[in-house]
C-alpha cells in the first residue's frame, strides 16, 4: 500500500485536513497569517479544533484545508511556511508608535 506524504520518515506534516484560522473579508473568507519570532510571514494551522481555540480564542472562525491547499493559498501572500500547532500567538499591535514610546 502506498504511503502518504505525512507517513514518510522524517516528515512531520499531519495527514488529513487541518483547522485553519480565517477572517471575514469583503470577498469572503481569508487566511489569517501570522509572523514568526524572526518576523517572516507564516500561515498557521491546527490538528484539532481544540488546539486552534486554545491558541486563537473561542471566537476564532476556521475552515478545514489540506496542508497543500494552505500552502497554495498562502504563498502568493508572502507566507512561504506553514506552522502547524503553534503554542502561542500574540495580538496584533494596534498602534506601533505607542508601543515604541512605551519601550523607550
Amino acid at each position: 500500500m502506498p504511503r502518504s506524504r505525512a507517513e514518510e520518515p522524517g516528515n512531520d506534516v499531519p495527514a488529513g485536513p487541518l483547522y485553519v484560522p480565517v477572517r471575514r473579508g469583503p470577498a469572503g473568507y481569508a487566511l489569517r497569517l501570522c509572523r514568526t519570532p524572526l518576523g517572516s510571514r507564516t500561515a498557521v494551522a491546527f490538528t484539532s479544533e481544540r488546539r486552534l481555540r486554545s491558541v486563537m480564542g473561542a471566537g476564532q472562525e476556521w475552515i478545514r484545508l489540506s496542508e497543500p491547499a494552505v500552502r497554495a493559498l498562502s504563498a502568493p501572500l508572502g507566507a512561504a511556511t506553514v506552522t502547524v500547532d503553534p503554542l502561542l500567538t500574540a495580538r496584533r499591535v494596534r498602534d506601533p508608535e505607542a508601543v515604541a514610546v512605551a519601550l523607550c
